[in-house]
């Protein structure tokens, strides 16, 4: 096999080795035929057995490849001593055709390098020398020998310079290829690497590329390259108006980056943060865009948690501002009536026990907003085995007296050595708490019961009372933040509407699920389970 030889190169060489036996030959035969005057008596058998063998052998080489470098060598060899013969024995060194020899030279070069293109040169010096000394009487053929032999160098040197030079152009394009190519594979890595959708298209907004993210994105698995930007992503803008991307980015002058732009993506309404560049190349002088890169990221969740933060800075307030209020007007009251004497104790007192129940009002929501942010930044939430017996004996004795002072009765009913569970003590006794504090406040008369039962592998605790009950109407929006029942009975107490909210987030945080039953004006029961240990 020929290592390291141009093919197209290669091609022409093994054209060159057929041709040129074949018109050298008919050249031969006008030597013969004494239409061109010889330098020297042709014997026929000699001519034919030159280029009847030289024919042979540019016939071979152009229909049988070179197996080995070896090979290359031999029949690079046999060409030469041809050549050389036909020179000596038939032609002359001043033919006409004596410049074929920068074939030999070319050949010689791009099989073998330099090494064979040395070879060649004394080859042919050698030609020239031994052909000048068989002509040695006449000093014109002497003088036209050096002059062909100069020509013949000078043509090859040449050829050959120009071939070193294709070879080099060639290396260095090979090189550049590959760079190009690893600098592709690069991108197309760190492209598929990014979680963003990335696409690039043309100037006409046809996608050239695409990384993995967009097909996840979209939902797809269709192949976008091809595609019209406009057909594979349907995006509206804030007044839900239809947008035509490719125009958007057919307008962009630099890099534009939107926030307020939507799209329907396997019939679910997705938020789009989009941004948009042209790309321009740095060798023209025109300033349209060549294409564009565009980065797509759903923004859903993130522009839902913006809106709903700012809903719930305003709800907490205004809920604020109202139990700040009272208290602070009331306060002000009590501060201008000690200033008289005739404003009787009880009104005083009074005002005080009206000032002193917003600011537990104020405690209790605050305490509530507390609880809630600790859940959301997920403070305390390492799980610990917590005795649950303990827990559940230090929880009643805490709430006990205020179910006493109430008129109502306090039940625990615990199974022998319920075990443990693995959670955070902190949101467990939080949950609890918050279910037995609602039952204490919305039952007037009766009994709240709290349960903790062993079912196969879990514990199930429960929260009992016999209470207001609930409706099935507000049992859908129950777990709402600050959403209050519309039912007097419940605006009779006070409440900051957080508290069941944030029972939901701590259940979520324990991993398991509250369940409501409940009949209006025959109690509530809050139930949920837990793995044991």
């Amino acid at each position: 096999m020929i290592v390291n030889v141009n093919q197209r190169t290669a091609s022409i060489i093994h054209v060159a080795g057929f041709l040129i036996p074949v018109i050298l030959t008919l050249y031969g035969f006008l030597i013969l035929l004494k239409i061109v005057q010889p330098s020297q008596q042709v014997d026929p058998w000699i001519f034919g057995i030159i280029t009847g063998g030289w024919i042979v052998l540019g016939t071979y080489q152009l229909l049988v490849a070179s197996r080995s470098k070896t090979e290359s060598a031999l029949r690079l060899a046999g060409y030469h001593l041809f050549t050389i013969a036909y020179i000596l024995l038939i032609a002359g060194f001043s033919m006409p055709f004596i410049c074929i020899w920068a074939v030999l030279f070319l050949a010689s070069y791009e099989f073998f390098s330099n090494d064979g293109l040395r070879l060649s040169i004394v080859a042919l010096v050698v030609t020239a020398v031994a052909d000048t000394i068989i002509n040695l009487g006449d000093d014109r053929y002497v003088i036209t020998n050096i002059i062909s032999l100069v020509a013949t160098l000078l043509v090859g040197m040449i050829a050959t310079q120009v071939s070193q030079a294709q070879q080099v152009d060639r290396q260095e394009l090979s090189q550049a290829r590959t760079d190009g190519l690893r600098e592709r594979d690069r991108a197309v890595t760190l492209m598929n690497n990014l979680t963003d959708a990335v696409l690039a298209t043309d100037k006409n907004g046809i996608i050239l590329v695409y990384n993995a993210a967009c097909l996840n994105l979209l939902d797809t698995n269709a192949e976008l390259t091809n595609q019209p930007i406009d057909a594979v992503v349907s995006v509206q803008d804030s007044d839900g108006k239809p947008l035509k991307l490719s125009k958007s980015l057919r307008d962009a002058k630099s890099v534009v980056s939107r926030d307020d732009l939507s799209a329907v993506i396997s019939d679910e309404t997705i938020r789009l943060s989009t941004v948009f560049s042209p790309i321009r190349s740095t060798n023209s002088n025109s300033k349209s865009a060549e294409g564009y890169i565009v980065i797509l990221r759903d923004i859903t969740k993130q522009k839902s948690l913006e809106e709903e933060r700012d809903e719930f800075i305003s709800v907490v307030s205004h809920e604020l501002r109202t139990p700040i209020t009272i208290a602070e007007g009331t306060l002000s009251n009590v501060q201008l009536m000690m200033s008289r004497r005739d404003i009787p104790h009880t009104t005083l007192a009074n005002n005080v026990t009206v000032a002193h129940e917003q600011v537990v009002f104020l405690a209790k929501m605050v305490n509530d907003l507390s609880t809630l942010s600790r859940a959301e930044r997920g403070v305390a939430d390492t799980p610990e085995e917590i005795d649950v017996s303990q827990m559940v004996h230090d929880l009643y004795s805490e709430y006990a007296p205020q179910a006493e002072a109430k008129g109502l009765q306090f039940n625990l009913a615990l199974d022998p050595q319920p075990g443990t569970v693995f959670a955070s003590p902190l949101y467990l006794k939080e949950l609890l708490q918050n279910f037995v504090t609602n039952a204490i406040k919305y039952t007037k008369k009766g009994d709240i019961l709290l349960r903790v039962t062993k079912q196969d592998d879990t514990l199930e605790f429960s929260v009992k009372d016999s209470g207001i009950g609930i409706s099935k109407s507000d049992q859908e929006r129950i777990f709402d933040k600050f959403w209050r029942s519309e039912d007097y009975r419940t605006r009779e107490t006070g409440g900051t509407g957080l508290g069941l909210y944030v029972a939901r987030k701590l259940s979520r945080k324990l991993n398991t699920e509250i369940h409501l039953s409940s009949r209006l004006n025959h109690g509530s029961t809050f139930r949920f389970s837990l793995p044991l240990k």
